[in-house]
């Protein structure tokens, strides 16, 4: 850190209330548009089955192919802010993505479409894997649990965006329009970013090499490396569920449409809901105790999406979000409070391992439904809380 710089605290004691504002509001928007560009596949898989004529585990890889990248590329981004500057980063990266989003529209292949999902991966990250250590630097620690759930919504709202938004505008003007739209609206949220995040000197004068060292010096820590294994479990779960949920919708004895199985995404509405409440929370309940909450109410939504009648399925998938954001809304501000030092790195880490856990959870459940339909993407998401469970109790309580 600079010598003799003091990072500012947007705190209800700041003068600038309205600045505050701003920038809280850029933060959430600039999350927004990145999961939004993230998930935007997700509702149009048999589409892009069609078109290209390939099978569901194949078109998985349009989602795969996103979450690989930026399990690969998130380790990158923490030390990069630590050296670049948080804001920097963000604006770049966003900018950038916007870029890759507009190509996916005139991709002319299936091959390609992967291809460019893939840069889009690399980039998400410069926005996802920077934003907490940006609120860490710029918010008091007693407002950082609501901050970060305020910021894990956002993610929430902007995954609905993606998935029902994106797939509202593929069944009426063609998933190429769906990318058009969405990257315009990431080029809109680097403009916002740019205006409404204050500028925040490097938090880190020593260089990669000291950056990639603290990276690893975490690894070291039983604590931090539970949340990370509790993160990677968690997004398992959740994208092995929501990724052939509309191959399982548009089987028999549904048949849903594209439009109405993007319609059955708006659960999600779900996680606006409880991430604030969860952040809430932890400032009275221990963040472990709400971390196994989470992931025991996720088991319960998957054990109920087993059910045939429609209601019931949406139900269990409510419950389902419901404990998934319970225990992602306080997981991150977890990792950036136990991290000694270098907490860029750590919450890259966490993300790292995070999407690494989307990557084996878009992958494995699409072989499991290959061999068992659904019942077998339910029993390999399941296994995956159950690490997780494990991994809290074991790991995340140690010094």
């Amino acid at each position: 850190m600079r010598p003799g710089y003091v990072p500012a605290r947007m705190d209800s004691d700041s003068p600038d209330a309205s600045g505050r504002r701003r920038g809280t509001l850029a933060l959430y928007f600039g999350t927004l548009a990145a999961y939004a560009d993230m998930y935007l596949t997700q509702p149009i898989l048999p589409l892009l089955s069609r078109e290209f004529g390939v099978g569901p585990a194949q078109a998985g890889f349009t989602v795969s192919a996103v979450v690989l990248a930026i399990a690969a590329a998130s380790s990158f981004y923490g030390p990069l802010s630590d050296v670049l500057g948080r804001k920097r980063v963000m604006v770049g990266a966003t900018v950038l993505r916007s870029v890759a989003t507009l190509a996916c529209a005139f991709t002319p292949s299936f091959g390609m479409l992967v291809t460019l999902r893939a840069v889009q991966g690399v980039l998400v990250p410069g926005m996802t894997a920077v934003v907490v250590a940006y609120a860490g630097e710029r918010y008091r620690p007693r407002d950082l649990a609501s901050v970060v759930a305020g910021i894990i919504a956002a993610s929430v709202v902007g995954g609905l965006m993606g998935r029902v938004a994106g797939g509202w505008i593929a069944a009426h003007a063609g998933w190429r329009a769906a990318f058009v739209a969405f990257a315009f609206s990431s080029l809109a949220a680097a403009f916002v970013l740019a205006r409404g995040l204050a500028p925040v000197p490097p938090s880190e004068r020593h260089g990669w090499t000291a950056a990639y060292r603290g990276m690893l010096v975490h690894l070291t820590h039983p604590p931090l490396l539970g949340a990370f294994l509790v993160g990677g479990s968690l997004f398992f779960g959740w994208i092995g569920l929501f990724t052939y949920l509309p191959y399982h919708l548009s089987a028999a004895p549904y048949g849903l449409s594209t439009e109405i199985v993007s319609s059955i995404y708006l659960v999600y509405t779900a996680g606006v809901v409880i991430a604030p409440v969860a952040g809430r929370l932890s400032a009275r309940v221990p963040v472990r105790r709400l971390m196994a909450i989470g992931l025991a109410v996720e088991a319960i939504g998957m054990v109920a999406v087993l059910a045939r009648p429609l209601p019931v399925v949406v139900a269990g998938l409510v419950v389902l979000v419901l404990g998934t954001f319970t225990a992602q809304a306080v997981a991150p501000a977890f990792v950036n409070t136990t991290a000694r030092a270098a907490k860029g790195s750590a919450n890259a880490l966490y993300l790292t391992f995070y999407y690494l856990g989307g990557t084996l959870g878009s992958v494995l459940p699409g072989l499991a439904w290959q061999a068992s339909g659904w019942t077998g993407v339910v029993a390999c998401c399941a296994a995956s809380v159950g690490v997780g469970l494990l991994a809290n109790a074991l790991l995340c309580g140690r010094s």
